[in-house]
């Protein structure tokens, strides 16, 4: 994706801003794959929690469930939430509601866009930051869950790095939005995405 600005910028200026959107772009590659094998180790978990509880109702030696399964569930789906953020945005398969966007000039739209994804980075900058700040402190404390003697800030930590991604990509959605870029890539859907 070659960066081609009228503003009168560096070459040099442009090959760095060139490598840091191609590699927040990666990074966006690399968020879907965590996403994916978070999604699929939750459908293990699932799948396993409702063999042994069949199992448990005709083998009486057979545990009713798997102990962690509940807990480490939710960890599953907040990070897969988290990790599949940033690729679903870069790729354009985000929810949104376009009735407003639909309806405006198409330099109107892009600068709504803008707009937009510079409130995008700053919410979700502030939730990562929050985030780290939390999984920090459940470091230095070493917090760990209850139920399963889980140390908090693994989970914790996964989620907020899904979160730093997100907001680095909301950060290259402004970028892309100013230079009048593309703002999806459209490539890095699925095959066979239904829209």
């Amino acid at each position: 994706m070659p960066i081609s600005t009228s503003g009168g910028s560096s070459p040099s200026g442009r090959a760095l801003l060139e490598v840091l959107l191609r590699g927040i772009d990666r990074l966006g590659r690399l968020d879907g794959w965590i996403g994916s094998i978070c999604l699929a180790a939750l459908t293990c978990l699932m799948i396993a929690e409702i063999s042994v509880r069949a199992l448990s109702n005709v083998f009486p030696g057979v545990p009713a469930d798997v102990p962690v399964a509940w807990e480490y569930s939710s960890y599953l789906m907040a990070t897969t939430f988290t990790f599949g953020a940033a690729l679903a945005l870069r790729a354009g398969v985000h929810i949104r509601v376009s009735l407003v966007t639909q309806r405006l000039r198409p330099q109107v739209s892009r600068w709504l866009e803008v707009v937009l994804a510079v409130i995008g980075t700053v919410f979700v900058g502030f939730l990562a930051a929050s985030m780290t700040d939390f999984a920090w402190e459940a470091f230095v404390s070493d917090r760990v869950s209850v139920s399963s003697g889980t140390p908090v800030w693994l989970p914790a930590a996964a989620i907020t790095f899904g979160l730093i991604l997100l907001a680095l990509q909301l950060l290259a959605r402004t970028i892309y939005g100013l230079l009048d870029l593309p703002l999806e890539d459209r490539r890095m859907r699925l095959g066979t995405y239904v829209e």
